[in-house]
């Protein structure tokens, strides 16, 4: 996990109801930061608050598994895998058992708010998505039970219900689309459980990805907003609702001035499908993609960095039907020019079922197009080639191979037992690496396994070695290697120039 990525932590329910709360008086005000938003915003507060709720759960023993959003406190699985590679980088691996604990039932705090005045209520998925029990307190204190009506971990949003003897106070979204860098916004929620609270800023960037989930295309503000504002609203300066309050970047729990919000154009689509099936159905091609670098890009003569490599293909999956292959750049998807990598899941995942799309991809140096069949997203997107458990490998071996500050192992029955690799995982298995070659600057480590070098297939470490050897020879000054860590297959280009 990289540094970014433990720094950057949900906004959620961790935030206990019995926690004490430390309060440090201020003595003296602040002077005014450059760039503070100074609209008064008292009239927009009284329209809008009385439709943002307080969202009280009891959480399920097993909440803590649904790490979608905890991405400050998901370290347990991801630890015990880095520990592992340790160790195998020092003695070819030794993994002790992990013994699981019982986690205890939770009480918790978020924000929600009301988007149709019979009770239909907009949260996050991390909110309220394992809860037992839900609570909703309205401005005015009225508190009621809350139905959920579905909930959408890919995109961490939740719909709940209640009923009330007459209409309730609603907001209504605004089109992302009109959302500008630098606009004047207000949030409001329920932070540390201290119940409604008003902060105020501007919208900081749009399309922000940080890691969470495939269709991460966040808001970013510099809004006050911390635990316990998960799932509640940010305006515009009419009272619509441009983003759902989700995340924040923070290295103490606390708000520094970055937050980042569900944008409301993917919320509608979300909370429609929730409200009225439960659950969201999406399109799928079924494809692995990362994100396209210089480095790859010039090793298979792409002129920029821009599309999305292919690093596996689902078997009959629809891109599989279609023809698309693994080492693909797919730069163009149904009219769409393919920018950046989240694109792509986006735009698939919009596209209705059952629809037929082109798909322009890059392979051999050239532009291809492809035609594809949109199918329905399995709710196990992990739906993978067979192990092919009839392959039987030998026990052991000793053979070893180096080039290029990579020390190379084979992929014997033993090390894949170690590495928990299935037996479709082909290749050598790297068990050295020196820190300062190409490859240690890159971040292969040891027990990450290379499957192919400029797209040709390696099965053992002489044939991988040779091959390395023979690509610094010829003068190339990139490689496109294909790696299997932890059984993601990845691309990388190494530069040896």
């Amino acid at each position: 996990m990289t540094k970014a990525k433990k720094l950057l932590a949900a906004l959620a329910l961790t935030t206990a109801l019995t926690a004490p709360a430390l309060v440090v008086p201020m003595l003296m005000a602040p002077p005014a930061v450059a760039g503070e938003a100074t609209h008064d915003f008292a009239d927009l507060a009284a329209k809008v608050t009385p439709a943002v709720v307080n969202v009280a759960v009891t959480m399920k023993a097993d909440a803590g598994d649904d790490g979608d959003m905890h991405m400050s406190d998901n370290g347990s699985a991801q630890s015990q895998m880095e520990e592992f590679m340790r160790q195998f980088a020092e003695r070819f691996g030794q993994q002790g058992e992990m013994q699981k604990r019982p986690q205890p039932t939770q009480q918790a705090v978020g924000t929600g708010f009301i988007i149709d005045p019979s009770g239909i209520i907009v949260t996050n998925n991390h909110v309220a998505g394992n809860a037992e029990k839900i609570t909703v307190t309205l401005a005015d204190g009225r508190k009621f039970p809350a139905k959920l009506l579905g909930a959408d971990k890919k995109t961490d949003l939740a719909v709940l219900q209640v009923k009330a003897d007459k209409p309730l106070p609603f907001v209504e979204f605004e089109d992302t689309a009109k959302v500008r860098v630098g606009q004047s916004v207000m949030a409001v929620g329920n932070p540390f459980g201290l119940g409604g609270t008003v902060t105020t800023g501007i919208v900081s960037a749009r399309g922000r990805d940080i890691h969470s989930g495939p269709f991460d295309d966040f808001l970013q503000l510099d809004a006050a907003i911390n635990r316990g504002n998960s799932g509640g609203p940010t305006f515009n300066q009419q009272g619509q609702v441009i983003g759902i309050n989700t995340a924040i970047y923070s290295p103490n729990g606390g708000s520094v001035g970055i937050g980042f919000a569900i944008p409301s154009n993917l919320a509608k689509n979300v909370e429609k499908q929730l409200r009225e099936h439960g659950k969201v159905d999406r399109g799928w091609l079924g494809v692995q993609i990362q994100q396209n670098t210089p480095e790859i890009a010039s090793s298979i003569g792409l002129k920029s960095d821009h599309g999305a490599i292919v690093a596996d293909v689902t078997a009959n999956s629809p891109a599989a039907k279609a023809g698309v292959k693994q080492g693909d750049v797919i730069v163009k998807y149904n009219g769409h020019d393919i920018d950046k990598l989240h694109d792509l899941p986006v735009l698939v995942a919009d596209t209705p079922i059952n629809s037929k799309v082109d798909v322009t991809v890059w392979r051999d140096g050239k532009e291809q197009d492809l035609h594809a069949n949109v199918g329905q997203m399995p709710n196990d997107t992990k739906q993978l080639a067979s192990n092919d458990q009839d392959n039987v490998e030998p026990r052991a071996t000793t053979e070893r191979a180096s080039a290029l500050g990579l020390q190379l192992g084979a992929l014997d029955r033993h090390t894949r037992e170690r590495l928990h690799l299935k037996s479709n995982v082909k290749g050598v298995v790297v068990t050295r690496v020196a820190s300062d070659s190409p490859a240690g600057q890159l971040g292969i480590e040891p027990g990450d396994v290379i499957v192919a070098i400029n797209q040709q297939p390696v099965a053992t470490p002489s044939e991988a070695a040779q091959k390395l050897k023979q690509a610094q020879k010829s003068g190339d000054k990139n490689l496109l290697l294909l790696m299997n860590r932890h059984g993601i297959n990845e691309y990388i280009g190494l530069s040896v120039g």
